[in-house]
């Protein structure tokens, strides 16, 4: 748990070096957390992250830029302040308010985003900021279940609330979304897959959250692996010319072929494919491919699946199950925040210093001020 006095006001101190994010995604060689080579001797241009040092490796341990998690932060906190404050918690709560909050599931399911949402509060935070986390990320809960504890000024709590439970929500379902398609792929060999249909600007903490639910990600970007899909293999003038093409421009890179009909698969096992999609196939013709390919490279299935259907695409032998609603149709798992009810002696101070009694200039510079411009 982290304490006022161990905590570093984040405005003033810069906490970590980051590098320029590497090609591949996550936390690699520009990432100064320590966990690669390289460190801070990034021959990129540096950015620092004003986040708490510890919180920042966390991060960073699970894959994700500190720097990018701490910008998104500022993002969301920005777009609700609108460059001003939050003038309902401003005019019903007074400034010297400290209250302890609980991230509480309304629902069972499976938690991500948790040192997420505690990044956004801290941004918000300016001076107490304790958190206790009750369980990880990937861990499953159920309804009533106290998921992180906060405890602050009571109005940056507030503040920082629904900004905080955007992401957690968001990223908790996605997470439980793909815990069900886990759970219908357990104790065969195919893993549920999510693909590049993410909210602009969230791919990476999305994607995060398909791992915290079981799943496995497909690539990160366009420039990470190639996808050779139906438009690519008009433009190259067929199916096999389209993955010779990526091969020859990009030999060390990954290259899937998406494939609608055996011959085609036939096509691109012959011209060296090791990664095939097989775009809309039945089972029994997903059957057929797997008997085709043989061991010789790797198969994927894509579209017509359902929850119901898991299970029989998986039992054919493909490797995996390409699932775009992960990312683009999951709902929220439903989680709230919980004031716990102030101590006698608490009830007491506030009644002396009622919120009412302050005037309107003390109330503006008494609130959580906008955050801080987000790193470059």
């Amino acid at each position: 748990m982290s304490t006022p006095e161990e905590r570093p006001v984040p405005v003033d101190v810069p906490l970590i070096q980051i590098g320029v994010p590497s090609a591949g995604g996550g936390c690699g060689d520009a990432c100064g957390c320590g966990g690669a080579a390289g460190g801070d001797e990034s021959d990129g241009e540096l950015y620092e992250c004003g986040l708490d040092p510890a919180l920042a490796v966390l991060l960073a341990e699970a894959g994700l830029d500190p720097v990018q998690v701490e910008d998104i932060a500022h993002l969301a906190l920005s777009e609700d302040l609108d460059g001003g404050v939050d003038v309902t918690s401003v005019a019903t709560v007074p400034g010297s308010a400290v209250a302890t909050g609980d991230f509480t599931a309304r629902e069972a399911g499976t938690v991500a985003g948790i040192q997420i949402a505690e990044a956004v509060l801290s941004i918000v935070a300016t001076e107490e900021f304790e958190v206790e986390r009750h369980v990880a990320d990937g861990d499953r809960v159920e309804a009533g279940q106290k998921l992180l504890s906060v405890t602050t000024r009571t109005r940056e709590l507030l503040t920082g609330e629904r900004s905080a439970l955007n992401i957690l929500c968001r990223l908790s379902g996605i997470a439980t979304a793909t815990r069900a398609w886990a759970d219908a792929l357990e104790g065969t060999g195919a893993k549920v897959r999510d693909t590049r249909k993410t909210t602009p600007g969230l791919r990476a903490l999305e994607k995060y959250a398909v791992r915290c639910g079981g799943g496995v990600n497909h690539r990160m970007s366009l420039s990470d692996a190639a996808l050779v899909k139906d438009n690519h293999v008009v433009a190259a003038g067929g199916v096999a010319e389209a993955f010779k093409a990526v091969r020859d421009v990009f030999p060390g890179l990954p290259v899937e072929v998406e494939v609608d009909t055996l011959d085609q698969v036939r096509e691109v096992i012959e011209a060296g494919a090791d990664l095939i999609l097989l775009d809309n196939f039945t089972p029994e013709r997903t059957a057929e491919a797997v008997a085709l390919v043989a061991g010789r490279a790797t198969l994927e299935s894509s579209g017509r699946l359902t929850l119901d259907n898991a299970r029989a695409y998986a039992d054919t032998g493909v490797d995996y199950l390409a699932v775009g609603a992960l990312t683009h149709s999951s709902r929220i798992l439903d989680i709230g925040l919980d004031l716990r009810e102030p101590e006698t002696a608490d009830a007491e101070t506030t009644e002396a210093e009622p919120a009412d009694a302050e005037t309107a200039e003390t109330a503006e510079a008494d609130a959580p001020a906008a955050p801080r411009e987000a790193s470059a």
